[in-house]
This record gives C-alpha cells, sequence and structure tokens, in this order.
C-alpha cells in the first residue's frame, strides 16, 4: 500500500466529512442558540441516528486497534474482556430511561450536572465534573494515539506518529466547532455504517487467505496454544482480569461522553431503538476485532508492539489496497468521532459545572461561549499527553474507566437510594479519586488488587457511611428520580441547587 493512497483516503474522508457536517447545521444557526442545542441536538435525535453514533463512539481507536492488540498479546482473554463490557451495557435497560426522563423533566446538559441538583449541591456537580475532566482527557489521548499508530503503521512511517495524533487533533475541533453534537452525530452514522461493512469484509478476506477459521486456530493451537487457554500467555491473571473488566462493565453510565447521549433521543422509544441497533453493532464490532488480532497473530507472529497489529494487517497483501485505506479510515474516522464526543461533553462540563457554579454564572449564552473557547484547550492537553506514547491502548483506557468508576455510586444512588446525602455523594467521588490516583502513583497494588478492583467499593462504602451519618441536603430534588416513572417527562428546568 502507497503512502499516496493513504494520503488521498483522507483527503476523501476530510472532504465528505466537512460536508456532512455543514449540513447537518440545517441552514441556520440553530445548532448553536443554546447549551442544549449544541451540546445535546436540542434533544430530538432519532433513534437510528442515535444508534449509529453511539456506536461509532464507543468502539472507536480503543475497538479496533486496541481490542486487536489486546487479543494479539493476551489471547482469548481479550474477548472475554470485552463480552463483559458487552454485558454491562445492559446498564443502558435499566439507567437509560432514568436519564432521559431525567434530563426531560430537568433541562440537564451534563451527567454531573444531574447529580449535583438531584442531590441538592452544587459542589457534587463540581466534583462529577472536575473527575471528568482529570480521566477523560487521558482517553481522548488514546484516540489520538489510536490514530498515530494506525497511519504510522500502515505508511511504513512515511506518516509519522506525531504527524497523525496532529491531524486527529485538528478534525476534531473543525467537526466540534462546525454544529456541535449535531456535525458529530452525522458524520459518525455516515463512517459507522461504511466501518461495519468495511471491516467485516477484510475480516472475511484475512481468515480465509489464513486457511479459514478451522485452519487459522489450528495454526495457533499448534504454535501458540497459550492464547486459546485461559489465562494465557501472561498478560491476563484472574486480577488483571477482574481490574480490566470491572470498570468496563459501568462505562455506558460512569463515562459521561456516553451517558450524555442518554439525554438526546427524542423519545423513549428511540432511546430503545438505539441500544438495540447498538448491541447488534457492538456484537460485530467485537467478533471482528477480535479475529483481526488473531488473525495478525498467524500471519505477523513477532510485531514490535501489539497496538500496531491493526496497521499491519491492514497494510499486508492480505488486504486489497483499497479496502485496506476504506477501513483505515474508518477507524479514523471513528477515533475522531470518540475525540469530538469527549471534547463536546468535557467543554460542557467545564462550562456548566465547574466555571458555572464556582462563578455562579447561570446565563445560558454565556456558558455556551465558554464551552467553545475551552474545546481546543482540551485538546491540546490530550495532544499534549498522547504524544508521551504510553503502553497499550487498551491498558489506558481501563485506567481512565477505573478513575471514573467512583462516580457509579452516587449515581446508583440518585435513582435508588432516598438515603443518599449530598455529603455522601461528595465524599466518595473525591475520596474515591483520591484512592485511585494514590494507586497508580504507589504501583497499583494493594493486598493483590488494582485499582480497577478496589476503586468502586472504596466509592460505594464512603458513599453509604457517609450519606448514613448525613441527612440530605434542604435543595435535594427526587422528582423524576425515585419515583420510578421513567415515561413521563416534561416541564423546564428547576433552578440549579446552591
Amino acid at each position: 500500500m502507497t503512502t499516496s493512497l493513504v494520503i488521498w483516503g483522507i483527503v476523501v474522508y476530510i472532504l465528505l466529512s466537512c460536508i456532512v457536517a455543514w449540513l447537518s447545521r440545517g441552514g441556520s444557526d440553530k445548532a448553536s442558540s443554546s447549551m442544549s442545542e449544541y451540546f445535546l441536538g436540542g434533544r430530538g435525535m432519532g433513534g437510528i441516528l442515535s444508534a449509529l453514533s453511539y456506536s461509532a463512539t464507543t468502539y472507536s481507536a480503543f475497538m479496533m486497534v486496541g481490542l486487536a492488540g489486546l487479543t494479539y498479546k493476551g489471547g482469548v482473554g481479550a474477548l472475554g474482556f470485552e463480552i463483559v463490557y458487552f454485558a454491562g451495557v445492559s446498564l443502558v435497560a435499566i439507567f437509560g430511561p432514568r436519564f432521559w426522563a431525567a434530563g426531560k423533566r430537568h433541562g440537564y446538559v451534563t451527567p454531573s450536572e444531574m447529580l449535583g441538583h438531584r442531590y441538592g449541591s452544587r459542589w457534587v456537580a463540581v466534583a462529577a465534573g472536575i473527575t471528568s475532566l482529570v480521566f477523560l482527557i487521558p482517553y481522548s489521548a488514546v484516540q489520538l494515539s489510536g490514530v498515530g499508530y494506525l497511519l504510522s503503521g500502515m505508511t511504513g512511517g512515511a506518516i509519522s506518529f506525531s504527524t497523525g495524533i496532529i491531524v486527529a487533533t485538528v478534525l476534531a475541533i473543525v467537526f466540534s466547532y462546525i454544529a456541535g453534537i449535531r456535525s458529530v452525530m452525522w458524520t459518525d452514522s455516515l463512517q459507522a455504517l461504511v466501518m461495519i461493512v468495511a471491516s467485516v469484509a477484510v475480516g472475511v478476506l484475512v481468515v480465509s487467505e489464513l486457511g479459514g477459521f478451522t485452519g487459522m486456530f489450528g495454526t495457533i493451537a499448534e504454535t501458540r496454544p497459550e492464547m486459546l487457554q485461559v489465562p494465557g500467555p501472561g498478560l491476563f491473571s484472574f486480577t488483571t482480569f477482574l481490574g480490566l473488566t470491572l470498570p468496563w462493565f459501568f462505562f455506558s453510565i460512569s463515562n459521561p461522553q456516553v451517558s450524555q447521549r442518554l439525554f438526546m433521543p427524542a423519545s423513549l422509544g428511540a432511546l430503545k431503538r438505539m441500544l438495540l441497533i447498538f448491541l447488534c453493532f457492538g456484537l460485530v464490532y467485537t467478533l471482528v476485532s477480535v479475529t483481526w488480532g488473531f488473525s495478525a497473530l498467524v500471519a505477523f507472529p513477532d510485531l514490535e508492539r501489539a497496538d500496531l497489529a491493526t496497521a499491519t494487517l491492514l497494510s499486508s497483501d492480505y488486504v486489497p489496497p483499497l479496502l485496506g485505506v476504506v477501513v483505515m479510515v474508518g477507524i479514523l474516522a471513528a477515533a475522531v468521532s470518540t475525540i469530538d464526543s469527549i471534547l463536546l461533553t468535557l467543554s460542557s462540563v467545564f462550562a456548566r459545572d465547574v466555571y458555572g457554579n464556582l462563578a455562579s454564572d447561570t446565563d445560558d449564552a454565556h456558558q455556551l461561549k465558554v464551552g467553545k473557547i475551552v474545546i481546543p484547550v482540551i485538546s491540546v492537553l490530550a495532544l499534549v499527553f498522547a504524544a508521551m506514547e504510553f503502553s497499550m491502548i487498551a491498558i489506558l483506557s481501563v485506567a481512565a474507566s477505573a478513575g471514573l468508576i467512583v462516580a457509579v455510586p452516587a449515581i446508583i444512588g440518585a435513582f435508588f437510594w432516598n438515603r443518599g446525602t449530598a455529603a455522601g455523594a461528595l465524599v466518595s467521588i473525591l475520596g474515591g479519586v483520591a484512592f485511585v490516583i494514590w494507586m497508580y502513583l504507589s504501583g497499583n497494588s494493594l493486598m493483590g488488587l488494582n485499582a480497577g478492583v478496589l476503586g468502586l467499593p472504596v466509592s460505594a462504602i464512603l458513599f453509604v457511611a457517609v450519606s448514613l451519618a448525613t441527612r440530605p441536603a434542604a435543595g435535594a430534588v427526587t422528582e423524576g428520580f425515585l419515583d420510578g416513572d421513567a415515561g413521563q417527562a416534561g416541564g423546564v428546568r428547576a433552578s440549579p441547587a446552591e
């Protein structure tokens, strides 16, 4: 595969995506008129559009580059790891309608705002917002790194890692500015359809070239039998596997760039269609990514870095050059999609929950302006982080999720426990974050367990203990949370909690 073909593929992708993003504006500036319009698409997204965008945002460079690399290095345990995440998506069936109903009733823009209002404390919103900023910027860097490894690997270094991450950063900023979440969702949908078809085609072609599934797995069983066994070649142990999978199981509600999308569908019916279509996409993406990892293991058993498995496979003689470029563009688009979503989420979190509360600025138009200003700032921070070239993409992704999981007890308590208090939520989030950071700084091992395992129980204990020792705030809101009514929502947003 020639470098010029890769470059032309990127150019065509940029042109088509910019056209689609611009058309998503609908010929007006409505998309930029308010926080809700810019960051949530006016809460009017259909089920199919939401599902395609949700899929593109979730299954990004982590999936097509990171999971393939994890399979290449750790064997069949990587499939188990992803299946646990896939099972965790079932949480959307429980929390999705509740997020949607609460957001519709009270006009929430961010999950952090929802927690602050529910517990009657702006400090809960600030703490949850800062936590998102701290841990999601590294996750953005994961997506940038995926693009860097992909372009560098497919061109034999002609396009450097640094160039790749800069290209992805610039594209993410541009798409975020054109029409906010509307442009992101429409470009997501375009690339998701291309990606699902092209990735399956690549999987089928490569496996057939390697002798079919029987021949490919027969080769692995003969040459690397440990890759088909549990715990495998040494990457996975039970505690390592648990530490990776537990944060990922709660990904759909702990990661705000994903849970914020639960506010966007136009109706509960659209939300249900989003979930069902997403599950179908997810199953296909999972099987394809793992297949790519095993295929690369058979075809190229001595790669220097596991994260190069996808790029090496796509640039090899096993894949027709044009198809390889199409898939490369799909992965690039998926990574940019995830960065877009994170940029928009973090900028809305900063403007609404951090700046809005600390500066006591409730003006929607001013918050929107602040949100747009910080988009490039967050992008540059992610770029700097990506330039450090940390270890495996999949591992770094989970490390970010391990920090975000500390908000899960407060989220569960918001809907299912009326004794949850602002003090309990605040202490559990701040204490959980401090614990997770301490774990990673001190070697990430306590009693043989890592932060991915211990972060959730530590924050849960803090939430329950402090809540039982304190009383709910006077401004705490239970309407739309504890009444079990996820089917009725209306009205306007209540006043922000002080």
